[in-house]
């Protein structure tokens, strides 16, 4: 539960929060189960603090300061998070359907099991982060930075993910059905054995990308770089190659 004081304190505004954490530099908040939604917190600093199971519900956390937060099992479905910092933080598990992270800083950041359906992911950085068994479904991704991230056994399907960077990403085993990879670097993404059956990869960069066992049934290949994909015992039963051909069979 939360610390009753860090509470009342982080209610009472912003001039008395920051006041405190000047006096209290080593100590990290305990807003666990707190209920704070639609909560303003914009440009808070909330750095090492503590959300476990804490309801934000639509809050407002734009350019908050939440690096290295516990955020696990979180309540922040349809939360404004825009340009919010969650270096290493931890969302294992925490409901970020419809949330806005347009330009929020997620790098390292631990969204292991999370459900992000919905959610606006535009210039948004997971670079290195773990989305392992994340719910993507239909998410906003355009532009947004996954270089070294893992999505393995994440849900992609019908994600827009234009023009988005993938260097050395992990989606092995990924379901990313209808995804829109148009233009996306992939180039030495683990995509092995992930479903990515109608995708639209057209003019992607999938270059020494592992592409074993993957599920390539129908997906848009025209105008991608395959330069050293490891294509072995892919699916690719009507899908368009880079040169406009059709595989029949």
């Amino acid at each position: 539960m939360a610390n009753t004081q860090h509470l009342a304190l982080l209610k009472k505004g912003a001039v008395s929060w920051i006041d405190w954490r000047n006096l209290n530099p080593t100590l990290e908040p305990d807003l666990s189960e707190a209920n704070l939604r639609e909560a303003n917190l914009r440009g808070a600093y909330l750095w090492r603090s503590n959300f476990f199971k804490t309801d934000l519900f639509k809050a407002k956390l734009i350019s908050a300061n939440l690096a290295e937060s516990n955020l696990s099992l979180a309540n922040l479905a349809g939360t404004q998070l825009l340009e919010t910092n969650l270096i290493k933080a931890n969302l294992t598990g925490s409901n970020l359907r419809e949330a806005d992270l347009m330009g929020a800083d997620l790098s390292d950041a631990n969204l292991i099991g999370a459900d992000i359906s919905g959610a606006n992911l535009q210039q948004t950085d997971f670079g290195d982060g773990n989305l392992t068994g994340a719910v993507m479904f239909r998410v906003n991704a355009i532009g947004a930075n996954f270089n070294h991230a893992n999505l393995s056994q994440a849900n992609l399907t019908q994600a827009e993910l234009i023009e988005a960077h993938f260097y050395a990403a992990n989606f092995s085993k990924a379901n990313l059905g209808e995804a829109h990879f148009t233009g996306a670097y992939l180039f030495r993404a683990n995509l092995s054995f992930a479903e990515l059956s109608a995708a639209d990869l057209r003019w992607s960069n999938l270059g020494k990308a592992d592409l074993r066992g993957a599920n390539l049934t129908r997906a848009n290949l025209r105008g991608a770089n395959l330069t050293g994909a490891n294509l072995s015992g892919a699916y690719l039963k009507e899908t368009i190659m880079p040169d406009g051909s059709i595989v029949s069979s």
